[in-house]
């Protein structure tokens, strides 16, 4: 179902499994009893309408507490019999996992792995899916959300209200409902609980090793994009200047980010602040400032060069665009009087 709601089939696919509970759970004669496993407790999409007499087991509940994963003595008991010695290691990557009130619980199919591998450290759980929901709802998510991930990663913690019901039509935008899946798939754990207000952190080694390696795959996409925004800004090719903003846009922001959301009303700070962390690559080349007076106004960008006889100043303006007030020529259309295609893109 995640993967559903990741590329565009999500209320079909809620209506076959609706369908799926209804003949096999509800009006099926032949079964007595049923145990259905997932990782998220749908909320709000009719899936279990058509069944009764559900009896529901989350991550805090008590109810079976030790019986998703390994305790921390059952883990080491099987350390000795294969003769590891490095326990705290294992506990360092594997450990983390809470269920209702027990903590140190491990990761089953990471401990098996490292057992059967010969005791050799490494990510197995994370490897076994493409974490691409969580890697959607991150690059996706506010600048907030994206805070509080940086913080995650670096060993703080954030605060969050957990829902156990995950109603995945408030994903988008809402950062206690991404907390919530995340808490609810494993990647964070609670280290404090104060009603339904949660303090989180990353699991362990092994979570915060998947996340880290997600960013730089991010980052490995469009450092090129980076780079050709950069030389073309340097050729004064605002053609090309605008076809790498849109493609960065594109793989990066969201709504939230640049202010196209109604809820937001000053896109150019957003974007002020990603120019300028493009132009910071420039600082062996260019004096670069932001936002000082100059004349009767004040700039949004400068670079000065370091050389003036080698390079040109270069001045930057952040504009939000009207199409029913301002009119754009769309390249490459060239007018009667015989401007070059040069001049056309300084004057748009």
């Amino acid at each position: 179902m995640q993967e559903a709601y990741i590329y565009g089939f999500w209320e079909e696919l809620v209506e076959f499994t609706r369908n799926i509970f209804n003949a096999a759970f509800k009006t099926n004669p032949y079964l007595d009893r049923a145990l259905m496993t997932g990782i998220t407790r749908i909320s709000r999409e009719s899936l279990f309408s058509d069944l009764n007499n559900l009896d529901v087991v989350t991550i805090t509940s008590e109810k079976y507490e030790t019986s998703f994963g390994f305790t921390e003595e059952e883990v080491f008991t099987s350390m000795d019999e294969f003769n590891y010695s490095n326990k705290e290691d294992v506990k360092f990557w594997y450990d983390g996992f809470t269920f209702g009130h027990v903590q140190d619980i491990y990761n089953p199919w990471s401990i098996t792995h490292f057992l059967d591998k010969g005791g050799k450290l490494s990510s197995y759980w994370t490897n076994t899916s493409s974490n691409s929901l969580a890697g959607k709802l991150i690059r996706e998510g506010s600048a907030e959300l994206k805070k509080d991930f940086e913080t995650l990663l670096s060993g703080g913690t954030v605060t969050a209200r957990i829902k156990e019901e995950v109603v995945y039509s408030e994903l988008t935008g809402n950062k206690d409902t991404v907390f919530s899946l995340l808490m609810a798939t494993g990647y964070l754990k609670p280290v404090e609980v104060r009603g339904n207000q949660y303090s989180l952190t990353l699991t362990n080694y092994e979570t915060q090793e998947m996340f880290e390696d997600m960013v730089r795959g991010w980052f490995d996409k469009t450092e090129s994009q980076y780079n050709d925004f950069i030389k073309a800004l340097l050729l004064d090719d605002l053609e090309w200047m605008n076809t790498f903003m849109n493609e960065i846009a594109l793989q990066t922001f969201s709504s939230f980010d640049t202010g196209s959301h109604p809820s937001k009303t000053e896109p150019e700070r957003f974007y002020h602040g990603f120019v300028l962390g493009l132009m910071v690559e420039l600082k062996d080349r260019y004096y670069l400032r932001s936002n000082r007076e100059s004349g009767f106004g004040r700039y949004d960008v400068m670079l000065e060069p370091l050389d003036p006889a080698a390079e040109d100043a270069i001045i930057i303006e952040f504009k939000v665009r009207n199409q029913r007030k301002n009119r754009i020529w769309k390249l490459p259309y060239r007018p009667p009087w015989g401007r070059s295609r040069k001049d056309i893109i300084r004057r748009s």
